[in-house]
């Protein structure tokens, strides 16, 4: 499964698109547990102090964020695409 990565977390990652090992039936939620583990940095920028995915951070699969459907317990497809997208300031005003 292939992650995206933007602004702040592909610096803290070092990488933009990360790829994590899931198996068939995968959530969303395991494949970010696979990369949390695999760059523990990511952690505490991803997660709240609770360990749930902070309120500021997007995620999305296939360009939907999964928090208007079932959330972290998403189901996975083969060729599904994530990303994370932190809060985006800035432009003109």
């Amino acid at each position: 499964m292939q992650w995206k990565l933007f602004a702040d977390l592909a610096e803290v990652a070092g990488d933009r698109e990360i790829r994590v090992e899931t198996e068939p039936g995968a959530t969303v939620g395991d494949a970010l547990d696979e990369l949390l583990d695999a760059y523990p940095a990511l952690r505490d920028r991803v997660l709240d102090d609770d360990g749930n995915v902070a309120d500021h951070i997007n995620v999305l699969r296939n360009g939907e964020n999964v928090r208007a459907g079932n959330g972290l317990a998403t189901t996975l497809q083969s060729g599904d695409e994530l990303a994370l997208f932190p809060p985006v300031s800035g432009g003109r005003a």
